[in-house]
């Protein structure tokens, strides 16, 4: 599945030191702003320890774990809507996101200018939602007299325009579409080809000194300033200094704050269900392999992402969950057990179901 999450901030809040930690590339980190103008991309792999253990009951040669696209967007500054900086491609890139990952600056470096002047989390989420509702209400006010005049010749326009107009409403009382949905006020998917920016899932990250990482008062007044979209609180920096160690120096590291794991594990995680994803494993002597679902995917669907020949041929779906398979310790043991089960057309997967499909080619 292509689905990518857009890296999104003010310059120099720390986004490339973030995705160069993320994934092990060398992108510039300067200490101006605009240092990323072109999008860097790259492919991240979910941590996930099932498979390790899967391998071990399987016997399986290789781990193969599902993965998420990160892009390290320009920064955005005052005006971006309307062109300021680099707006038309930070705008332009955003757009092809799936999900937006908000990096917001909490750290004090005298080292390291503050394109406002001062550390203030707060006015640089306000600042970066604002330019988003900006460039979305000239959308909504490109589209919306036209909408209204298909609409009259073709009635199955009719929700769309009532959304796009409860979209305009929201956004002209400064407010993001993904915020109102998550309160019931407006299904995005009524909004059809808009492709507003605000309607996308948020993240955000706040990247704090290292000294900040075991304050867990200032994590929940951060977490509190975005509430109900999900936070990650890492220190950027440590996470680049992690990337360049082996496991247990880097263990060793992360235990000298207080960490049990690398912050970019979070994320990635959290990345991952922000864009409404999960996993289901198979393994065997060749390998022990996570793949990517959305949620809510049924049997045949889920099959389908192997190849589109399991979808079409699909018979039944021999399903164990994870916990039980450990617990059991063998798909012989689990099937004895009576935790292996067969499920139809109708089952809709579970994150972390161990399956092996059945099927007409």
């Amino acid at each position: 599945m292509g689905l990518t999450i857009g890296i999104v901030g003010l310059p120099n809040v720390g986004k490339s030191t973030l995705f160069n930690a993320l994934t092990a590339n060398d992108v510039l980190a300067a200490n101006y702003p605009f240092a990323t103008i072109e999008p860097n991309v790259g492919v991240v792999e979910v941590p996930d320890a099932r498979l390790a253990v899967l391998a071990e009951i399987f016997s399986s040669g290789r781990l193969v774990p599902a993965a998420t696209t990160f892009v390290d967007i320009a920064g955005i500054v005052r005006g971006a809507s309307t062109g300021e900086g680099l707006g038309n491609k930070f705008l332009a890139a955003i757009r092809e996101s799936d999900a937006i990952c908000q990096v917001v600056r909490a750290f004090d470096d005298e080292d390291v200018i503050h394109v406002d002047g001062g550390v203030n989390p707060s006015s640089d989420i306000e600042t970066i939602n604002t330019e988003l509702i900006l460039a979305d209400l000239q959308t909504v006010d490109s589209r919306l007299p036209k909408l209204e005049k298909e609409a009259k010749r073709a009635p199955e326009l009719a929700d769309q325009l009532a959304a796009t107009k409860i979209a305009y409403g929201i956004l002209n009382e400064g407010r993001t579409i993904s915020a109102a949905a998550a309160n019931g006020e407006i299904d995005v998917t009524a909004l059809g080809d808009l492709h507003l920016l605000t309607a996308k899932p948020f993240l955000y990250v706040f990247n704090v000194d290292e000294g900040q990482l075991s304050d867990h008062d200032l994590h929940a007044q951060l977490r509190s300033l975005v509430a109900p979209a999900e936070a990650v609180v890492l220190c950027a920096q440590l996470e680049a200094e992690l990337a360049q160690l082996d496991a247990e120096d880097a263990a060793d590291l992360l235990a000298s704050y207080g960490q049990e794991e690398p912050g970019l594990n979070q994320l990635i995680r959290q990345g991952f269900s922000t864009l409404g994803l999960q996993t289901y494993l198979t393994a065997g002597p060749m390998e022990a392999r996570a793949w990517t679902i959305k949620v809510g995917n049924t049997a045949p669907e889920a099959a389908g992402v192997i190849h589109t020949d399991f979808q079409r041929g699909f018979i039944k779906a021999e399903v164990v969950a994870f916990d039980d398979l450990v617990a059991a310790g063998s798909m012989t043991s689990a099937k004895a057990a009576g935790k292996v089960r067969m499920e139809g057309k109708e089952y809709v997967m579970a994150d972390g179901d161990v399956v092996e499909f059945r099927f007409n080619v």
